[in-house]
């Protein structure tokens, strides 16, 4: 039985100060917009032009509180997670998508602002713990492995 995939990894700056609520049980989420350049051959004479992406980023729990604290406008950080679609109905009553990454781990990538105080731990996400691998795909007896120059 296959397993799917579903994973992203992105280093951008943050677009504006992160905005944190509370779940109706009582959960933080945070949520912050990051920009991520990227350049591609184009133009004139083929020059280089630079393109922005926009993302959602969704932090949950300890990692919505570490976000909320330590991130500010302009921040240069690294995100890892899973992207997240969803379909809701609009104020004007039209369907509307969002495309969203659910944040796993958030790594500040800038110096620390003056008046942020240094982090005592970066936290991981609690809630999807990394899935164990079952015996049956040990790569522990993979002929391939004698094979690998490292």
């Amino acid at each position: 039985m296959s397993r799917g995939l579903n994973r992203i990894e992105l280093i951008g700056n943050v677009g504006r100060d992160p905005e944190m609520r509370y779940t109706p049980s009582g959960a933080p989420v945070t949520q912050f917009r990051l920009a991520v350049n990227s350049f591609r051959r184009g133009g004139e004479a083929g020059q280089p032009v630079e393109e922005t992406d926009w993302f959602t980023v969704v932090c949950w729990n300890r990692l919505a509180e570490f976000a909320d604290q330590y991130i500010r406008k302009g921040t240069k950080v690294y995100v890892a997670g899973r992207l997240r679609v969803r379909r809701f109905t609009g104020n004007d009553g039209t369907e509307r998508t969002a495309v969203e990454v659910i944040a796993r781990e958030v790594l500040l990538l800038s110096p620390r602002p003056a008046d942020v105080p240094a982090p005592t731990e970066l936290p991981a996400d609690e809630e999807a713990p990394s899935p164990e691998l079952p015996p049956d795909l040990s790569f522990d007896d993979d002929p391939w492995n004698d094979q690998v120059p490292f």
